[in-house]
């Protein structure tokens, strides 16, 4: 029961990766297209003579031949909105941010129904040349191409109400918030994504499993992991969490053998299905690049070519309003899941340099995002958390020691200071 759940678990996992595919989207509408024509055939003969021959087969040719023009052309002017808001996107905000833009549903499910629509109108078309359909049993035909029809119209006006907001900046930063809160919120719900926490040293006499090429750690499989510790009565201590760069035969976990002998090889190839590397990392299980992406937007922000502080200023705000949400994962739930796994926590400093750092670096000459960054950490500073409430006491301190570095005009240095906590002001 244990590796059925495991199995499950683990497919869901990839599912989930492969389901934010266009592609995979598009062949699922085209194979549902295929359904629904074929399906329209069987539902045929069981239509009353009289009420299968109350239509014509030019009702339907003509409702398939509207289909498959009109969503040529649509599935054209689509993509070629899809694509002018990627390069914009990157070009504006950051490289990192487009790759969201990629996976938005309601773009993915436009284009996949457009495509699919088109299938089907070929496919119809076909069968009516080749006689299949004939004449007098295109009852069920020209009503399917009618259920078609509105769901073409519904996805249609969708997709015209998503454009008015498509790759705008709001648009663009609720996202990568939303995304980020998402993966933040069930990392939390799963401390350690189920295995225990590594907080201390690793024990004595265990063997380091190496990386088999260079690339972030974009995502593991940790039902998949312990079941493989569990067949090889070993633990894993996993050294790098997700989104760290592994170079090629650099320290990617250590595996400590709980007793008889290691089949290393085997167990050095079930890893490696369980561990998915790649030259860029994501926002799955990735919650500190989503972090880092909402920064690089406020850094891009405060450049001179663009000079939008209220942007800067946005920003802060949402990484503080996700930051909220923290909790120390080493104080979760005290039955572990996974007990063959051990991964590290997630640092509170780290989440905070990698929401604020560029921010506030790029922003250190500025008195407005400056103000709004120290009244952010205060904010934090009040955190139930008292990991997160340190680190951001310690952060709150040295950027303000910094900021008062950077500005030299002495109202704006008081003017700062005033809206720091008084406990990071200095004496």
């Amino acid at each position: 029961m244990e590796n059925i759940n495991t199995l499950f678990a683990t497919a869901l996992r990839k599912a989930r990766r492969y389901s934010r595919k266009l592609w995979v989207r598009v062949v699922m509408m085209g194979l549902l297209a295929v359904v629904a024509t074929v399906l329209s055939q069987l539902i045929e003969v069981y239509i009353p003579e009289k009420l299968a021959q109350s239509l014509s087969g030019d009702a339907a040719d003509r409702l398939l031949q509207l289909i498959a023009s009109a969503m040529l052309s649509v599935t054209i002017f689509s993509i070629t909105v899809m694509v002018s808001v990627y390069q914009s996107s990157s070009t504006q905000w950051t490289p990192r941010v487009h790759r969201l833009i990629m996976t938005d549903k309601t773009t993915q499910n436009t284009l996949a129904i457009f495509i699919g629509a088109y299938v089907y109108s070929l496919l119809g078309i076909i069968l009516r040349e080749l006689g299949i359909y004939v004449d007098e049993r295109a009852f069920v035909l020209f009503w399917m191409t009618v259920l078609v029809l509105v769901v073409i119209v519904v996805y249609l006006i969708r997709w015209v109400l998503h454009l008015q907001g498509f790759g705008q900046l709001l648009d663009t930063t609720r996202q990568v918030e939303d995304v980020t809160r998402a993966q933040f919120k069930d990392r939390l719900a799963r401390p350690c994504l189920g295995a225990h926490p590594l907080t201390g040293d690793v024990p004595e006499g265990t063997r380091t499993l190496k990386a088999w090429e260079s690339g972030y750690i974009q995502q593991i499989y940790p039902e998949a992991l312990n079941s493989i510790a569990e067949k090889h009565d070993v633990h894993f201590y996993l050294t790098q969490a997700v989104g760290h760069f592994a170079f090629l035969d650099a320290p990617l976990m250590e595996v400590e053998k709980m007793g008889g002998e290691l089949d290393w090889d085997a167990l050095y190839k079930d890893v490696q299905d369980a561990v998915f590397l790649a030259d860029v990392r994501n926002y799955e299980q990735d919650p500190r690049f989503g972090l880092i992406v909402m920064s690089e937007i406020g850094s891009k922000a405060l450049s001179p070519g663009v000079n939008d502080p209220g942007t800067a200023i946005d920003v802060i705000t949402r990484i503080g309003r996700i930051l909220s949400d923290y909790k120390d994962e080493t104080k979760g739930e005290p039955e572990t899941l996974l007990a063959h796994l051990h991964v590290p926590p997630i640092d509170p400093a780290d989440l905070l340099r990698d929401g604020f750092g560029a921010v506030s670096r790029n922003g250190a000459g500025t008195l407005e995002v400056q103000q709004r960054l120290q009244q952010t950490l205060a904010g934090l500073m009040r955190h139930p958390d008292s990991g997160l409430c340190r680190a951001a006491r310690d952060m709150a301190r040295e950027e303000l020691a910094r900021a008062l570095e950077t500005l030299s005009f002495e109202p704006d240095r008081k003017a700062l200071i005033a809206s720091s906590d008084p406990e990071v002001r200095p004496n």
